[in-house]
């Protein structure tokens, strides 16, 4: 039988993080009410959650500082929801390495298709070669992004941590070496959805891509912009 996810609930509100407890478990999901930063943190060092539903305006800790700590210490799907629905704030959500970020107030239905999608895009693959020969490598200058294990070495085989969004957005880059891929595109790969006005979600991922995997972030020799139409991973991509 397959195991129940495991969600954490981060909200200084009890009321919040039962309705969501309730309503989460009632999908299937085996879930853990935190709330502070301490009680996440030491949650996640005795039973790791898969995600963590975090809310922002906690007292004490900032919720940016523990989406930080979480990414430095941590393997999981993270979900912002919180009622600051400014533009910056979202940017910067997604900056310290949201998967996804939901205003308040929501609709207990979409939030739960938020995080099974999230869920589905961090899950590890069947590993290709299971069905097709093939390792489920994909290497570029010197790069090997396991698509299986869902993880990326460097050039001198160290590995290096990327947030389910970051290796879902360069998969789809080296599945599509070559082209120029539309922000519409990267979305609905990615974050499966399209883009709306003004939506920067694609720049501000890939702007944390280029600072893990160029040698210049400020000159991008891999992950080019092509202006108007999106971006191109340049290099060939082979398997194996």
């Amino acid at each position: 039988m397959k195991q129940a996810s495991h969600i954490a609930v981060l909200d200084d509100e009890v009321d919040i993080t039962l309705l969501l407890a309730n309503y989460l478990q009632s999908h299937g999901f085996r879930v853990t009410q935190v709330h502070d930063g301490r009680a996440l943190m030491s949650l996640m060092g005795a039973d790791p959650a898969d995600l963590v539903l975090l809310d922002l305006g906690l007292p004490g800790e900032d919720g940016f500082s523990i989406a930080r700590r979480l990414r430095e210490s941590f393997r999981c799907g993270l979900v912002i929801v919180t009622g600051r629905g400014d533009a910056v704030d979202k940017v910067v959500g997604l900056e310290v390495g949201a998967d996804d970020y939901v205003t308040k107030p929501f609709d207990l239905r979409e939030l739960v298709a938020r995080v099974k999608a999230v869920l589905r895009r961090i899950a590890p693959e069947v590993p290709a070669s299971a069905a097709t020969g093939s390792s489920g490598r994909l290497r570029f200058a010197g790069w090997q992004l396991d698509t299986a294990a869902r993880s990326l070495r460097n050039p001198q085989g160290e590995e290096v941590a990327l947030t389910g969004g970051e290796f879902d957005l360069l998969q789809a880059f080296a599945r599509h070496p070559g082209r120029v891929l539309s922000r519409d595109f990267l979305l609905e790969q990615t974050r499966g959805r399209e883009a709306t006005p003004f939506d920067r979600t694609i720049d501000v991922q890939v702007g944390r891509l280029r600072r893990k995997i160029e040698t210049d972030a400020e000159d991008p020799q891999l992950i080019k912009s092509v202006r108007g139409a999106g971006y191109i991973l340049v290099p060939p991509v082979s398997n194996g």
